[in-house]
C-alpha cells in the first residue's frame, strides 16, 4: 500500500467496506439502505472522500456495529485543519488580493468567534486555529492582502447562534471594512452565484488560484478554465451588489432592525 492508503480517512474507509462485505451487501445495496449514493460510498471506502457523522451513524444502524464507525470518525478531533483546505490556506497567506463570494454564510475571514463557534460547534483548539487564520489581515509584514467580498443578502437574515451573536456579526463586518477591505451586499433575487461560494487568491506572479467550496469538503485549482469562469463569475456578481456604502447602511440597519 502507499503511504495515502495508511491516512486515518483510508483506514476508515477500509472499515466501512470490511463492515459491508460482513453484512453480504454490495455498495449499491447499501446505498438504497442508508440513502446516500452508490458514488458516495465508492469515494470513502477507497480513501478517496471523507464520511460525514450522519453517514457513519446510518451505516452503523444498517450495518449493526454497534456505533463502532461513529465512534472511529473521532480521528478527525486531532486534525485541527483538514488537508483539503492546507492547500488554499497557503495560497490565502502568500495572496497579494483575495477576492471571495459567500452565499450561505459570512466569509471565514470576516467571523466573529461566536458566529464561527455557532456555524461550526467544533472543539476551542479547532475554533482557535479558525481565527488565527484571520490574522492575515491585521499582519505587518508582508503587508495584508487586499480582500473584496461580495455576500448574498440571505446571509444578513440567517440565523446562526442566538440574536446577540447576528447583531455582533453584523455590526463586526460593517466595522471592519476600510481602503483594503471591502464587503458588498447582493440583494436577494437570482443571479449567478446561487450554485455555490467561492475564492480567487491573486499570487505576487500574477497567476489567481480558486477556491470552490462543495457540499463534502473544499477545492483548490489553477485550472485556466475554471480560473477563467470564477474571475467573470465574481465580476457579474460585484456589478449585481450593493454599492459599498449602500451595503454596510444595509447590514447595520439589518442588524438593528432583526437582531435588536
Amino acid at each position: 500500500m502507499t503511504v495515502e492508503q495508511y491516512t486515518p480517512q483510508a483506514i476508515w474507509g477500509r472499515e466501512l467496506r470490511h463492515y459491508r462485505l460482513a453484512a453480504g451487501l454490495t455498495q449499491a445495496q447499501l446505498a438504497k439502505l442508508i440513502h446516500f449514493s452508490e458514488s458516495l460510498i465508492s469515494g470513502i471506502e477507497t480513501g478517496q472522500l471523507p464520511a460525514g457523522r450522519d453517514f457513519a451513524e446510518q451505516c452503523d444502524r444498517v450495518l449493526n456495529t454497534g456505533g463502532a464507525l461513529a465512534r472511529l470518525l473521532d480521528w478527525r478531533r486531532g486534525q485541527l485543519i483538514p488537508p483539503w483546505f492546507g492547500k488554499w490556506r497557503d495560497k490565502e497567506q502568500a495572496a497579494l488580493t483575495i477576492r471571495s463570494y459567500e452565499p450561505l454564510v459570512v466569509p471565514g475571514l470576516l467571523q466573529t468567534e461566536a458566529y464561527a463557534r455557532a456555524l461550526l460547534e467544533e472543539p476551542d483548539a479547532t475554533i482557535g486555529v479558525r481565527m488565527e487564520r484571520q490574522a492575515l489581515l491585521t499582519r505587518e509584514s508582508p503587508p495584508p492582502p487586499i480582500l473584496r467580498c461580495v455576500i448574498d443578502e440571505a446571509i444578513l437574515h440567517r440565523p446562526c447562534g442566538d440574536p446577540a451573536i447576528m447583531r455582533e456579526q453584523l455590526l463586526h463586518l460593517a466595522g471592519c471594512t476600510g481602503p483594503r477591505l471591502s464587503v458588498q451586499v447582493l440583494p436577494h433575487g437570482m443571479h449567478v452565484g446561487l450554485l455555490g461560494g467561492f475564492a480567487l487568491a491573486t499570487l505576487s506572479d500574477g497567476s489567481d488560484i480558486l477556491y470552490l467550496e462543495t457540499a463534502i469538503r473544499g477545492l483548490t485549482t489553477s485550472d485556466p478554465e475554471d480560473v477563467v469562469e470564477a474571475v467573470e463569475c465574481f465580476e457579474a456578481l460585484r456589478t449585481e451588489a450593493l454599492p459599498l456604502n449602500m451595503s454596510i447602511d444595509l447590514i447595520k440597519r439589518t442588524a438593528e432592525e432583526r437582531w435588536t
